[in-house]
């Protein structure tokens, strides 16, 4: 009976599903907006409603837009949308309605390029048939440059592009060139494209250098997405005339902390110090510890040219090779930078703690200090571990209070995500001749403690008023919860290696399920698979002025204040808590989310241009050992192939598909692992495996591997008497003079709190 009345629970819970899809006005939805329109609460039944969600998707009866993210077929014939072209052809529309990407055939396209806004007919839905637009006009278009490799020509010129979306090389008159050579990489904006013509037309917008010398291809891989790759004069000269002195007036205003004992403890290579440490016990008893930040907004004034190059540029980028900073070097690295035996002007959280790191009391205020001493995260360590060395009582207590905080901050619910950090030492010419790895020691995560710590009362103080107060209008940094079907795949795929992993609960609950699945796991041959799928299940962290909190450090409140020389939301913090801490209204909150957003697609630009010189590098340094053998772990499964990690190096490359010529195999999506067909063999994100170097590819970034035996041999070619090309395998090195070498000019580690 109770078996009767569960299925029939279950059928009325589907029946409901149904409804609500064929309802006219649903247009997009997902399992929790499906759920809460007809009732569904419980994480269980919720659970039930994804998984119909997704049978029905499977049956062609609603459309899949995105993951976890459906729509029903019926649609409008036309409609307008944002074009996505592709190198390889498959180009595509996102329509403004639904967000739903469409496919369009080339013959289809009108010439359209990425970005440009379209307006497309849409074609009947046919089941088992992707579903297809047609472009019929082009609203909107996107300026459009692209960068690649000058072929200079007797009447003419052509640019063969980088570009993954644009197959076609670009026709540049003669006339329009800049002065570029053949073999130049430049920077092209196409100005036409006639409809009868296979060519786009263009012109040079800058010459970046000879293609492959280390500048050009760094200058290339920021233009490419879309980053300064040089700084303004006129911003220099701006920089240039501010007056750095500290008058007795701003002082007077101002808390002076200065006879207070204070240091900078950063990477070695840093110039930007914009944190310092501070503390000292108080009569009675208790430590005073200050969190001090350079204040930046003293000297960069709004609506000024230095404040919109920097709102523009929203953050410092940091490739391998050289940081590109949002503010100029006159302010970041002189001006502002907590330089020692400096009188410095910041902005500060002092904490009132117990020797418990209880905080009694906290006060955010603006200081003037004076750095005593500059430590490397190398020395700090060393005092750390030995007990000796210039201020080793305050280090040793500040690492007593940090290690309190950190595990109060992980019994909350806060996610221990800690990996290692890819670097390359470099010679003088650019080109990486060793890597190295870069951990999270003591000293590094005494100042992210002290970090988080601020950031996170500074947004309490604001989102948190006293006497319930409505709060006003501010940036915050969130994060938001688990992606539902990720975390279960997570949990599911756990449970087969004998961890658990909660998928229901308390964020705290989850958490804390996560960290100890991340500690178990460690020195295990799971640990690669769990560990990305662990990380892959998470958001990414955005700007807004709508506080959700942070998930994954389990802040109720959370927003960035400590680095404002290289993140342009912490001046926007800065300047919003001296608004508010003097009485000010609040500020305007949409154009403030417009700033906010802003900030959030620059960051992630950020972070594309660096994985890009990342990449880059890794090709250029495996270049080197064409041939060679390697182990490593597949740290990607896809229906085009397997990514694999090198252990040695964690350098990242692709055994193709066609590569894996033993048998045909398919894609798994749900269990990360390529199947063959015959003979059963298994490839699974998270396995070891030996792999050759294959080739290299610098202008695509690509690096390829083969698949090896016990024997060194490529796995499964022979059998189709197929082999690597040997001229690629065995590529002669490029003869070079021993050079001195460097490492990158400034870490990013610090940028990451």
């Amino acid at each position: 009976m109770a078996a009767k009345n569960k299925k029939s629970a279950i059928r009325a819970l589907y029946d409901a599903v149904e409804q609500y899809t064929a309802a006219p006005t649903a247009k997009t939805y997902n399992y929790k907006q499906v759920s809460s329109a007809i009732g569904i609460t419980t994480p269980s039944q919720q659970r039930a409603v994804a998984m119909h969600l997704a049978e029905l998707a499977f049956d062609g009866l609603i459309i899949e837009v995105a993951p976890g993210k459906y729509k029903t077929p019926e649609r409008n014939v036309v409609a307008t949308g944002t074009f996505v072209r592709r190198a390889n052809g498959k180009n595509s529309v996102i329509t403004d309605e639904d967000g739903e990407q469409i496919f369009v055939a080339e013959r289809n396209s009108l010439r359209a390029l990425n970005g440009d806004r379209v307006q497309v007919s849409i074609c009947a839905h046919v089941k088992g048939r992707e579903p297809e637009a047609v472009v019929t006009a082009i609203i909107e278009k996107k300026d459009q440059t692209f960068i690649g490799t000058l072929n200079v020509e007797r009447n003419f010129a052509t640019l063969s592009t980088d570009s993954k979306y644009l197959a076609n090389d670009i026709i540049l008159p003669k006339n329009k060139l800049k002065g570029g050579q053949s073999g130049d990489k430049a920077i092209v904006k196409i100005t036409s494209w006639p409809d009868d013509a296979k060519n786009p037309r263009g012109e040079v917008i800058d010459i970046l250098g000879q293609a492959g010398e280390n500048n050009a291809e760094i200058n290339a891989i920021l233009a490419e997405f879309d980053l300064p790759y040089k700084y303004p004069a006129a911003v220099e000269r701006a920089a240039d005339r501010i007056n750095p002195d500290i008058t007795d007036e701003v002082i007077a205003a101002r808390r002076d902390m200065r006879q207070v004992t204070t240091f900078t403890i950063d990477p070695r290579d840093a110039k930007d110090f914009d944190d310092a440490l501070s503390l000292r016990r108080l009569p009675d008893g208790n430590l005073e510890v200050g969190v001090h930040i350079a204040d930046v907004t003293h000297y960069v004034r709004p609506d000024t040219i230095i404040d919109r190059e920097a709102q523009q540029r929203a953050t410092s980028v940091y490739l391998v090779d050289r940081v590109v900073p949002m503010l100029p070097e006159r302010l970041c690295n002189e001006i502002c930078s907590l330089r020692p035996d400096e009188d410095k002007l910041t902005f500060s959280v002092i904490f009132t703690m117990d020797d418990n790191a209880r905080i009694i009391d906290s006060q955010i205020c603006r200081t003037v200090t004076r750095s005593n001493r500059r430590f490397t995260y190398e020395e700090a360590q060393e005092v750390i571990e030995t007990g000796h060395g210039d201020y080793a009582d305050e280090i040793l207590t500040l690492d007593r209070l940090a290690k309190i905080l950190r595990d109060r901050r992980f019994e909350n619910g806060s996610v221990d995500f800690d990996r290692c950090e890819v670097r390359f030492e470099i010679d003088e010419h650019g080109h990486p001749i060793s890597v190295y790895f870069k951990e999270s020691k003591d000293a590094n995560k005494l100042i992210e403690e002290f970090m988080l710590l601020a950031n996170r009362t500074v947004a309490t103080a604001i989102g948190k008023p006293a006497s319930r107060k409505k709060p006003k209008a501010f940036v915050y940094r969130v994060h938001d919860v688990p992606d539902v079907s990720k975390l279960s795949d997570l949990a599911a795929l756990s449970r087969t290696f004998g961890y658990k992993v909660k998928t229901n609960g308390s964020a705290r609950e989850v958490n804390r399920s996560l960290n100890k699945m991340l500690a178990d796991v460690k020195g295990h041959g799971e640990e690669n698979l769990l560990s990305t799928l662990a990380i892959r299940s998470m958001a990414k962290a955005i700007y807004t002025t709508h506080n959700i909190g942070h998930y994954g450090l389990g802040f109720d409140f959370y927003t960035h204040f400590t680095s404002p020389i290289r993140r342009f939301p912490d001046m926007m913090v800065h300047r919003l808590l001296d608004r508010y801490l003097n009485g000010g209204r609040s500020v305007n909150a949409e154009k403030l989310e417009d700033l906010c957003n802003h900030s959030s697609a620059m960051e992630q630009l950020a972070a594309n241009a660096e994985r890009a010189s990342i990449k880059y590098k890794q090709v250029e340094y495996m270049a080197d050992h064409l041939g060679e053998v390697y182990s490593g772990v597949i740290s990607g499964v896809t229906e085009w192939g397997l990514y694999v990690e090198l252990d040695d190096n964690k350098c990242e490359g692709l055994v193709p598909m066609r590569d894996l010529a033993d048998d045909y195999y398919d894609f798994d999506d749900k269990n990360y692992c390529l199947i063959g067909r015959r003979h059963g063999h298994r490839y699974r994100l998270g396995d070891n495996i030996n792999v050759q170097v294959a080739r290299c590819n610098l202008e695509r970034k690509q690096l390829d591997f083969a698949i090896v035996d016990d024997n060194n041999k490529p796995h499964g070619l022979d059998d189709l008497g197929v082999k690597v090309p040997v001229a690629q395998l065995l590529k002669s090195k490029k003869s070079r003079k021993p050079a001195k070498t460097k490492t990158r000019k400034q870490s990013s580690s610090k940028r990451r709190k």
